[in-house]
């Protein structure tokens, strides 16, 4: 059973020893500057991930037969190395997965993922359009398709990288989605639902999470995108009598949901539906972003004032944490009134 966790290492002190479960994602035999051997190892949890140190690689302590992938328990101490934590690993065995469970070793979803997916259900059930409830209760009903979407992350490391992060972020989107439908009367409400339930589709392929999160070579070639829009494809040929220009309006919301050609969209979204689930993507992906952000701050103990996360798909900005700071009690930083002129001027430049 794992009692210590990775978030936690960084409130222990240098000579507070650790002793617990860690999946390994990452061993690499390198040399000192004086040419001594020493093994450098990534470890992770559901709370995150950390370098770790094997300075002795010949002790006994240490096992040999470890790789990426495996589950080990280490027992060191924490140290701090150009202001960066890293564990030292004084012993390391291969654990038997059967020691610590998976939902431990890996992030996952705070969410109940069962309610997640009676939520997706009970969007399709409310669908009026008989050809796109039928084609989303096909998809959703596959057991493979089914099973995989309510374990993939929704990326690797962006947003929503971590266990049901896929399924979270739809039902997310599908929330904001039938809330906006009905305020735009040229909006097509289940067009717009059915592109948000299958936009990243295409990700339970594109990635891989049994160790970590990487890309498959099918997700390196041809891109969630791609591979959705061949799912979505497929699934409307296999529906006697699907309207033509209906599977074209679901395909083009699909190949388009990334809004630029820079971004990896093969078309421009040229419908509203488009448009919105754009819009509607690009937002949640980064309110969820810059979430993790203050929890991370959070978690570290900072002071209300210094709480501020990245908007990682724009640049490295830093946001503050207005609810955070508003109740801190410490006193206010304040700026001359030129300078905060001069940076705000800067902004609209």
């Amino acid at each position: 059973m794992k009692e210590i966790f990775i978030s936690q290492l960084n409130s222990f002190e240098e000579t507070r020893v650790f002793d617990t479960y860690f999946l390994v994602l990452h061993r690499q035999l390198r040399t000192t500057q004086t040419n001594k051997p020493y093994l450098n190892v990534v470890f992770c949890d559901k709370t995150g991930q950390l370098e770790g140190r094997v300075w002795d690689v010949n002790d006994a302590r240490i096992a040999k037969d470890f790789d990426r992938g495996d589950v080990v328990k280490a027992r060191g101490y924490v140290s701090r190395f150009n202001d960066r934590l890293q564990m030292k690993v004084e012993q390391l065995r291969k654990a038997q997965p059967s020691e610590v469970e998976k939902a431990d070793l890996m992030p996952a979803t705070t969410y109940d993922v069962q309610e997640l997916w009676q939520k997706l259900i009970g969007f399709i059930d409310s669908f009026t359009e008989p050809h796109l409830k039928l084609l989303a209760g096909n998809i959703f009903n596959d057991l493979q398709i089914a099973s995989a979407f309510r374990e993939a992350p929704a990326a690797k490391q962006l947003h929503h990288a971590y266990l049901g992060g896929l399924l979270e972020h739809v039902i997310s989107l599908l929330t904001l989605a039938d809330r906006v439908a009905p305020h735009y009367a040229i909006l097509q409400r289940d067009l717009l639902l059915t592109g948000v339930m299958l936009h990243d589709i295409g990700k339970i392929h594109e990635l891989s999470w049994d160790v970590g999160f990487e890309y498959t070579t099918e997700g390196i070639l041809l891109g969630h995108i791609q591979i959705g829009a061949s799912l979505a494809e497929k699934a409307m040929d296999a529906i006697p009598g699907f309207p033509p220009r209906l599977k074209t309006l679901v395909l083009h919301v699909i190949l388009s949901h990334h809004g630029k050609l820079e971004f990896g969209s093969p078309k421009l979204p040229m419908i509203p539906e488009a448009l919105v689930l754009n819009f509607l993507d690009d937002l949640d992906a980064k309110m969820q972003a810059v979430q993790g952000e203050f929890d991370k701050c959070a978690r570290e103990g900072k002071p209300a004032d210094e709480l501020t996360g990245k908007v990682w798909a724009l640049d490295q900005r830093q946001l503050l944490n207005t609810r955070a700071w508003l109740a801190s009690t410490e006193p206010a930083k304040t700026e001359p009134a030129e300078h905060v002129q001069a940076d705000l001027f800067q902004q609209k430049d």
